[in-house]
């Protein structure tokens, strides 16, 4: 790679990495072509997109992005390093962990979402536990409704014994 390509391909990482919340980097070595070109395919299937990078070229545009801190993956970038984007912050990590049922790869590297780094892969199960923003915008609204629901139908079950109460006294004072 010329210097120019290098630093077209810094800055769209760069890009790309700024506008995303969520990206994971995993170790892909040692896989076949078949077994690369299946994981691709769930990538695709799962709304993740899946690139391999050059790690020094990945430090760099990690280095180059203002107002956040990424030093803790540094580390993390030896070998053959891909990188997955997500809109959803479990997506990747469940979809690892589904492709290694059948292979010992990937290997979990390293993974930001929201704000927060997490190293090693060790921690791919807490990771797949995460909720999605929609998973936890439908806990908050179940939550909610539930007193509301309680209160209704405490009162519609409590309303048939208070009637039932009035009726038995009206009918003794006769």
């Amino acid at each position: 790679m010329t210097k120019e390509e290098k630093q077209i391909a810094i800055d769209e990482l760069v890009e790309r990495i700024s506008d995303a919340g969520v990206f994971y980097l995993a170790d892909t070595s040692s896989m076949d072509a078949g077994k690369t070109s299946d994981l691709r395919r769930a990538c695709f299937k799962n709304n993740v997109q899946m690139s391999i990078v050059k790690n020094k070229l990945l430090q760099k545009a990690l280095e180059k992005i203002e107002g956040k801190e990424y030093s803790e993956m540094y580390d993390s970038l030896s070998g053959p390093t891909a990188i997955m984007f997500s809109e959803v912050g479990n997506a990747p990590a469940k979809l690892i962990k589904e492709f290694r049922k059948k292979s010992d790869k990937p290997v979990l590297k390293a993974a930001y979402i929201e704000e927060a780094i997490y190293v090693g892969d060790d921690q791919l199960n807490a990771l797949c536990d995460i909720k999605s923003k929609e998973e936890l915008i439908g806990e908050v609204v179940g939550l909610l409704q539930s007193p509301a629901k309680n209160v209704i139908s405490a009162l519609k079950s409590s309303g048939g014994t208070i009637a039932g109460l009035v009726k038995t006294l009206s009918e003794r004072e006769n």
